[in-house]
């Protein structure tokens, strides 16, 4: 039987198997866990307009990093409400993560 490919993308299986043992972990530290958000105050979408304007910046003259990146993910996260939007961004975070750590484990080793 032949079973269809659940991952297309290089690196995102064992980017989600290593998701799943972390949250495995967690599960048996602090059990099935519910909290408020905690997004959406004036402070985070401040915040993330930072972010995204340093972030733009960083495109245009040639600097950008990984950090500055997800860091904007993050804050645009960090300044939703709207349970849907919220979710999409924090996929863009996630995706953002295994972006980057495809970029290291591509890197050579010393």
């Amino acid at each position: 039987m032949s079973y269809p490919t659940l991952f297309t993308t290089p690196g995102i299986r064992a980017f989600a198997e290593e998701i799943d043992a972390e949250r495995q972990r967690q599960i048996a530290t602090f059990g099935d866990q519910h909290h408020p958000d905690g997004t959406g105050t004036i402070h985070h979408i401040d915040q993330a307009d930072r972010v995204r304007a340093k972030v733009d910046q960083a495109a245009a003259d040639g600097t950008q990093t990984w950090g500055n990146i997800l860091a904007e993910e993050v804050a645009e996260a960090f300044a939703e409400t709207a349970p849907n939007r919220l979710r999409t961004e924090l996929i863009q975070v996630a995706a953002v993560c295994a972006a980057w750590i495809a970029d290291l484990d591509s890197r050579p080793t010393a």
